[in-house]
């Protein structure tokens, strides 16, 4: 990740806040024995209204019906299970809303997987699957009695957007993002994927709006805090890009070519080198969960783009007679200042490599 989102506080927080309650107060207090009532949610009145609205009004929404019915298939699998099993399971909650720890890769954070559940929980884990990976729904979402509590998440985005006003994906650091003065918005990822992990679905610290690239042609349903299988099909845990990290990162490119015929360039004839060292192993989680290589290769190999760069830099030396050198050095000022406007780290970082390949001085003496 180049850069780290701003987190902004919203409404939506809410509805984690639900889940919450619902979670410690209602699920794992099931085994007390009592029968399954909106009476169980009076320790949060707002959330009490919508249950009593989803479970009891003759106009409830189908969907409403059905939040209310799998929160209650849950309760009651919840109620045979041991105090150990219990604090299992909170254990698993608990990691999997320390989205911060679990990027640290912190030793003491437990992640709970629905394959790690299923293993003693088979019925348990199908049910959560089934209630958490449709919880982030318009269809739920928009609900007049629930909406009216947690507010919209089109106005999250709004709010969102006005703080981080980059413009373009920190995930890639290519492509635009929608903004404030767009009427849509930009799809949010889950960065430990919904399809993987329950409880934290409409956690906002696990919600980032990504460019359509990096979220549905390259994340997808990758898991970044595991990496893929070693060579005896074993995964293990990987430290990775907090995307609310409070102190920001910089991350290094140079950027080497194999000869200096740019146009026969592959992906092929370039090399990636990343810094810094201390964040080694989170830009190695970043590039392999974003496929940042491939993506970075093939943009320096397009005409549009690496190949118009340089273009561009001769074109000014033979025709208005300008010193590449004095090119790289404004373009070395904006990428100090401006990294990610006109792709000025990858434009930087590629031209120095053209010019330690000497393709310039060839010019100049051509």
């Amino acid at each position: 990740m180049l850069f780290p989102y701003t987190y902004v506080p919203h409404q939506m927080e809410k509805m984690q806040a639900f889940i919450d309650f619902i979670f410690h107060e209602v699920w794992c207090k099931a085994p007390v024995g009592l029968v399954f009532h909106p009476d169980l949610f009076a320790g949060n009145s707002d959330l009490k209204e919508v249950m009593r609205e989803f479970g009891f009004s003759a106009k409830a929404a189908e969907r409403g019906k059905i939040f209310y019915k799998d929160v209650k298939a849950i309760y009651e699998l919840f109620a045979p299970l041991s105090a150990q099993e219990i604090n299992q399971f909170k254990r698993w909650y608990q990691g999997n809303n320390d989205l911060e720890k679990v990027c640290t890769n912190d030793p003491a954070t437990h992640l709970g997987r629905y394959t790690d559940i299923a293993v003693n929980h088979k019925n348990l884990a199908a049910q959560l699957g089934t209630f958490f990976k449709e919880l982030y729904s318009q269809s739920l979402l928009n609900l007049a009695a629930l909406r009216e509590k947690i507010g919209d998440i089109d106005d999250h985005y709004q709010a969102f957007v006005q703080t981080n006003k980059a413009g373009k994906c920190p995930f890639c650091g290519i492509n635009d993002l929608l903004g404030e003065y767009h009427s849509k918005r930009e799809a949010y990822d889950h960065y430990l994927p919904k399809a993987l992990y329950p409880f934290n679905s409409i956690n906002f610290r696990n919600l980032v709006p990504a460019c359509h690239h990096c979220n549905s042609s390259y994340k997808t349903s990758k898991d970044p805090a595991y990496s893929l299988k070693d060579p005896a099909g074993a995964v293990h845990r990987r430290p990775v890009f907090y995307p609310y990290k409070t102190t920001p990162h910089s991350i290094e490119l140079q950027i080497d070519l194999q000869h200096s015929d740019i146009a026969k360039l592959t992906p092929a004839d370039i090399t990636l080198q990343f810094g810094p060292a201390a964040i080694a192993q989170e830009i190695d989680t970043w590039k392999d969960v974003y496929g940042i290589e491939e993506r970075y290769k093939s943009k320096l190999c397009m005409e549009s783009d690496g190949k118009a760069w340089l273009t561009q830099v001769l074109d000014e030396w033979r025709e208005l007679g300008k010193d590449p050198q004095d090119f790289l050095k404004t373009l070395a000022f904006n990428a100090g200042k401006r990294p990610f406007t006109d792709c000025n780290f990858l434009k930087q970082a590629f031209l120095d490599a053209c010019r330690r390949q000497g393709i310039f001085n060839e010019e100049q003496t051509a």
